[in-house]
């Protein structure tokens, strides 16, 4: 499992923590739009993989090109996807308004977009919106937080962090902002995640550091299984700090480690506010023929509608992890696979009362009228549902975080374009 390294700490101030980074935001009804400044940045990003690509992603990919970014401009309301030349035009005509206001090149401004598909932005809102958020740009942990609430939708809580790291004997900043509530999937989903940091790197690098930890942070959050149109993770490194931590292309591990920390914090914080959560649900998968095979078997037991539904019932039918174990794609002999649930994690506390075997090494311990599952029954009551896998096969781990799956979910999802 993941550990935080000891030089890594948690640090106050959300994006605007890292040095010579400014935010705002500010959202009015439906609509909201935030902006974000890190001047002459190497930056880097990580986007959906839906094959129906929102017009700001195919702005800012080419933005990125050159690995330089200023500023990123959001917009909350509007996905701004699957509206053509026009959602593009939408895109070129929002970064040059921001630009003018800036100071700063339509070339290193990237654009971003969430909310409803398949209709036209807006533009008479968007744009008096920016002309209200410019102003109000600070490095503030005030100005991070208004940030946040600029692209949310369906959120209900701020999600936002940062860490220091001492490399080298000099602080490293990194920190983050970002929104997500539903169709929160594997490979990333209605999710934006801006990241800044003040550390020396060039955008090759970035590009690494940033897939290294979205890979086992946003691309293991499930809440509901959709794939958004929208996904975009960005990474800009101003330099301030003067620390360069990628050396010869190597890049630092207690960086990489800060980095992956960060975003996990943040990828748990969607998990928790996941659209109609009740429980958030953790799942942790050891002993996989290979990591890859670890992944699948966590992403498939947090994906279960069935074993989600269940969560919310505080029911721990095991039957609904093994199945859904069964059917992930991992290797897979269910005559010595152990399953545990609770609130808290026995691979990472073994004498934890918090936790209970269903299964240990294929033999059942859950029966009716058993211990094992009347203690189950009573630590599904919490809000943290842990549940621990051991396939027992070779010494592939992965983590995937989500949230149960409740009536006010569908009633969310029902009454979202009214």
């Amino acid at each position: 499992m993941f550990e935080k390294s000891d030089k890594v700490k948690l640090i106050d101030g959300g994006i605007c923590a890292v040095s010579d980074v400014q935010a705002a935001g500010f959202k009015e009804g439906k609509y909201g739009v935030s902006i974000i400044v890190s001047p002459n940045s190497k930056a880097a990003g990580v986007f959906t993989s839906n094959k129906v690509v929102a017009a700001p992603i195919t702005h800012t990919k080419e933005v990125l090109k050159d690995g330089r970014l200023s500023a990123i401009v959001i917009n909350s309301g509007n996905a701004n996807c699957f509206t053509g030349e026009q959602g593009i035009e939408d895109c070129d005509t929002i970064v040059s308004h921001a630009s003018e206001l800036l100071g700063i090149p339509s070339s290193e401004i990237a654009s971003s977009s969430t909310g409803v598909i398949g209709r036209k932005m807006p533009m008479d809102i968007i744009l008096p919106l920016i002309d209200k958020v410019y102003p109000n740009l600070d490095h503030s942990m005030e100005a991070s937080t208004d940030a946040t609430k600029g692209m949310m939708t369906t959120d209900m809580h701020v999600k936002q962090g940062a860490v220091e790291v001492e490399i080298n004997g000099k602080p490293v900043k990194i920190g983050g902002i970002c929104k997500g509530s539903g169709m929160i999937a594997p490979n990333m989903g209605t999710m934006l995640c801006f990241i800044a940091t003040d550390a020396e790197i060039d955008s090759r690098e970035i590009q690494i550091a940033i897939r290294n930890a979205v890979d086992v942070s946003f691309n293991m959050v499930v809440v509901d299984g959709d794939q958004s149109t929208n996904d975009t993770a960005i990474l800009m490194a101003n330099g301030r700090s003067g620390v360069d931590v990628a050396p010869k292309g190597v890049i630092n591990k207690d960086f990489q480690n800060a980095l992956t920390y960060l975003c996990m914090s943040l990828a748990k914080q969607m998990a928790r506010d996941g659209e109609g959560e009740t429980k958030f649900l953790e799942v942790n998968v050891e002993g996989g023929r290979s990591p890859e095979d670890a992944k699948l078997a966590a992403k498939a037991v947090v994906s279960s509608m069935l074993f989600k539904a269940a969560v919310f019932g505080e029911d721990p039918n095991w039957g609904r992890i093994v199945s859904a174990v069964g059917y992930s794609g991992c290797e897979f002999d269910p005559d010595i696979v152990s399953i545990a649930i609770g609130c808290e994690s026995l691979f990472r506390n073994k004498d934890t009362d918090k936790s209970v075997y269903l299964v240990k090494d294929g033999e059942i311990l859950a029966f009716d009228g058993t211990e094992n599952l009347n203690k189950a029954e009573k630590l599904m009551a919490s809000e943290d549902i842990v549940v621990d896998i051991n396939l027992n096969m070779s010494d592939g781990e992965a983590t995937a975080w989500g949230c149960d799956l409740s009536y006010d979910y569908v009633k969310i999802n029902g009454e979202y374009t009214t």
